[in-house]
């Protein structure tokens, strides 16, 4: 049997850089077009990783199908069956609610995220990501 290098597990593990996908995501939408499925699903999973790594725990369960979900948030950690505490969005909702293009209450309002649980209002750790000034695309205004 062969041993795993250090350096396979630190390439496995590392988080991938969330600004390139989610940039052509949001350039996507701003033009009209539906961004291609690959890129939308690469800015949703850097986004949660993004996400587990801001508010680390395992209280609330965040998912965005298909493409992932990640358990975050401080309080009683969930271990099996469905946990008290999930938020359930679609991928392009999820991209536009981490970059501030649409507000965790808008969302909510307009039916386009579920949330169940006390803990389930992530709205304390949106927007997770500001596209940076120059790349012409304007997150909501606050």
């Amino acid at each position: 049997m062969r041993a795993i290098s250090a350096s396979y597990r630190s390439r496995v593990s590392s988080a991938p850089d969330p600004l390139p996908p989610t940039l052509a995501v949001l350039a996507a939408v701003a033009e009209g077009k539906s961004p291609g499925s690959a890129t939308l699903r690469e800015a949703v999973r850097a986004l949660l990783a993004v996400l587990a790594a801001a508010a680390p725990g395992r209280a609330v369960e965040v998912r965005v199908p298909p493409y992932g979900a990640v358990q975050c948030g401080a309080g009683p950690r969930h271990t099996r069956g469905t946990p008290p505490n999930v938020v359930e969005v679609d991928p392009l909702t999820w991209v536009l609610l981490a970059t501030g293009h649409l507000s965790w209450s808008d969302a909510t309002a307009a039916g386009r995220v579920r949330a169940s649980g006390v803990r389930a209002d992530l709205s304390v750790f949106l927007p997770l990501l500001t596209p940076p000034t120059g790349s012409g695309i304007r997150p909501r205004q606050a």
